[in-house]
């Protein structure tokens, strides 16, 4: 039976920005869910300055537990890296058989101990912190031009993205780094134009043992960008 698939989207997204993922991935036989974390998407209403790692990594596990799902494979996109590290570390302690493949797509790739801002350099993360202090701790999103997205596409975002959380930006996440490194794991390399908050992660998952790395000539959003070649590798992930 095909692998479950459970999709978690980056900052200033939503489930909405795997629209023209779900189809093909449902089409070729799995069960596909879209998370959306609180403070972002169509729950932006319950965006709060309290909001924690925590809590998205709780938000992802609570759909998982809804669904009754097991051997999923997990996909993070961006800021979404961080989200689907935690629940792997938590389906992990669970015992095995929940989950089968982690795919990274474009993300944060923490090591034990590390937050988001890691890796970010300097400049970006005194602006990050300015922005979020002036706006209720929440990072305003920024012009999707930069994501490689032009005419409709960067319409679209434009018109849907919201401020992200923003209070887990220099917090820790602690996992077991052991157990993490021994599920199957996959990362989706965005090379044009490459966002450099991600540079770091590129290097990292060339230098670590265990990855299929992915390269894709296109930017930081392939579910909107190229979909169908973001679907493929999805769904390789998913059948191993």
């Amino acid at each position: 039976m095909p692998s479950p698939i459970v999709l978690v989207h980056g900052a200033w997204g939503g489930a909405w920005i795997w629209r023209r993922v779900l189809a093909p991935l449902r089409a070729a036989g799995h069960e596909v869910h879209a998370a959306t974390l609180t403070g972002d998407g169509d729950r932006a209403h319950l965006r709060h300055p309290g909001i924690s790692l925590h809590d998205h990594v709780q938000d992802v596990l609570a759909l998982i537990d809804a669904e009754e799902l097991s051997d999923i494979t997990l996909v993070g996109h961006s800021y979404g890296g961080m989200v689907i590290t935690g629940v792997a570390d938590a389906l992990l302690q669970r015992g095995p058989g929940r989950l089968g493949h982690l795919v990274y797509v474009d993300a944060m790739v923490p090591v034990p101990g590390e937050g988001w801002g890691a890796g970010h350099p300097p400049e970006v993360v005194q602006a990050r912190l300015a922005a979020a202090a002036a706006h209720d701790n929440a990072l305003p999103p920024p012009d999707p031009d930069g994501f490689g997205l032009a005419g409709e596409d960067r319409d679209w975002l434009l018109r849907r993205q919201v401020p992200h959380p923003f209070g887990m930006y220099r917090v820790p996440l602690h996992f077991d780094g052991d157990a993490w490194a021994r599920v199957p794991r996959s990362f989706v390399d965005c090379t044009a134009p490459a966002y450099p908050t991600i540079d770091a992660m590129r290097q990292r998952v060339r230098q670590q043992p265990g990855w299929t790395v992915h390269e894709l000539p296109t930017g930081h959003c392939p579910m909107v960008s190229m979909p169908e070649a973001l679907v493929a590798i999805v769904c390789e992930a998913a059948a191993r």
